[in-house]
């Protein structure tokens, strides 16, 4: 323990308090908002509370929440309201911290904490969880208040730049898709009618089993593929098939939520069932322009015609996609297409790397100061006199 610093359970620095459980007959169109798990992740969209209600539960702008049951990496976790003044739905505690326990400071010793939990959550879910009575005995070493301030601040200027490059890199995707729909249009106007079908073939090459599969996860909005990790094999019954570098996949059942990738080098020979189909391009596409064509909303979203099954269930066969119809540029188009999106793309990646690269230092900087193994001064030396 470092002089002055003092081991503290949580509940020692703060309180937390639980919100209420609204439930869907009680939410109006007019009242308080009711600040829910979507309106920490920046959604602007609320539904509204006009009833009685405990006061405790009110939250104004500057409040400190903190998720306890959330997504990893997002909504998990404190945060600092700035919205609207509302009432607190049940799955956010309200923080307040105690006399001599710096609002900031909590924030950021909470944000510390929030990386542990999720490190140590194993599970294959995206959520995470923790128990309120759980989490008001974990245990932190706690400086005075002066150094609070100075620990807070100085983390404060990481958070600022971090903010400075997310707008950054939100105007540059902004950019980005606006170009796309831009090029797509244009060359679609001077394209010519085909059905999908016509340049795709899908691949049914015979892989191994549910047991033994290498499985590819494809993730919805256009955010590619990747190897699924799965702490439990699947069953040795069900069938998979082999998948190659260069070929479309997709997901039947997300289909309309733009569950669309290319399988890139890293996956080639990965498996899925025929619930993810795969494809095979002849000459005349481009690969890279295609799935830059199909990720685009103003397709996806579009597709419902081709839809079958229940609303929750509705599932695309690939039959009947392959007969679906687009105008197709020519192969010089499509290239051209995609090497200026390519360029694009690398500027996004670009900033992620920035970020990823700040957001490291900032751990490692929450790992020293949060832990006291670096200390800051708190005050201005004092000047000698002559």
């Amino acid at each position: 323990m470092h002089n002055e610093w003092q081991e503290k359970r949580l509940e020692d620095i703060c309180e937390l308090v639980n919100g209420r459980g609204f439930k869907p007959h009680e939410w109006k169109t007019e009242g308080l908002p009711i600040i829910r798990i979507q309106n920490l992740n920046g959604s602007d969209e609320f539904n509204h509370y006009s009833g009685e209600f405990d006061p405790k539960i009110l939250v104004e702008p500057g409040q400190l929440l903190f998720a306890w049951s959330g997504s990893r990496g997002a909504s998990f976790g404190p945060h600092i309201w700035e919205g609207p003044t509302g009432v607190l739905n049940y799955h956010t505690w309200k923080v307040h911290p105690a006399d001599e326990t710096d609002r900031d400071f909590l924030f950021q010793l909470l944000q510390f904490e929030t990386e542990k939990i999720e490190a140590s959550s194993h599970g294959a879910s995206a959520l995470v969880h923790v128990q309120k009575g759980e989490m008001e005995q974990r245990k932190f070493d706690v400086p005075p208040l002066p150094e609070q301030r100075k620990i807070a601040q100085i983390l404060r200027t990481w958070d600022a730049a971090l903010e400075k490059l997310t707008a950054l890199r939100a105007a540059h995707e902004d950019r980005f898709l606006g170009l796309r729909d831009t090029l797509m249009a244009r060359a679609s106007r001077r394209g010519e009618p085909v059905c999908f079908g016509d340049f795709l073939t899908e691949s049914r090459i015979p892989g191994t089993d549910g047991a033994t599969a290498r499985k590819i996860s494809v993730r919805l909005y256009g955010k590619g593929a990747t190897e699924k990790n799965e702490p439990r094999r699947g069953s040795a019954n069900t069938r998979y098939y082999r998948r190659a570098a260069g070929q479309i996949i997709w997901s039947k059942l997300d289909f309309l939520n733009g569950a669309f990738a290319l399988v890139g080098p890293e996956l080639d020979r990965c498996e899925s069932t025929l619930d993810l189909p795969a494809f095979d391009c002849d000459s005349s596409v481009n690969p890279v322009w295609l799935i830059e064509y199909l990720t685009r909303p103003a397709y996806y979203t579009k597709q419902v015609h081709l839809a079958r099954g229940q609303r929750k269930a509705r599932r695309i066969a690939p039959d009947d996609w392959l007969a679906s119809p687009l105008r197709l540029p020519d192969r010089a188009t499509q290239d051209r297409i995609a090497d200026v999106l390519g360029c694009a793309r690398t500027e996004l990646s670009l900033v992620d790397a920035e970020i990823e690269a700040l957001t490291r230092q900032k751990r490692g900087l929450m790992q020293k100061l949060l832990t006291g193994e670096w200390r800051v001064a708190t005050a201005e030396p004092t000047e000698v006199a002559q």
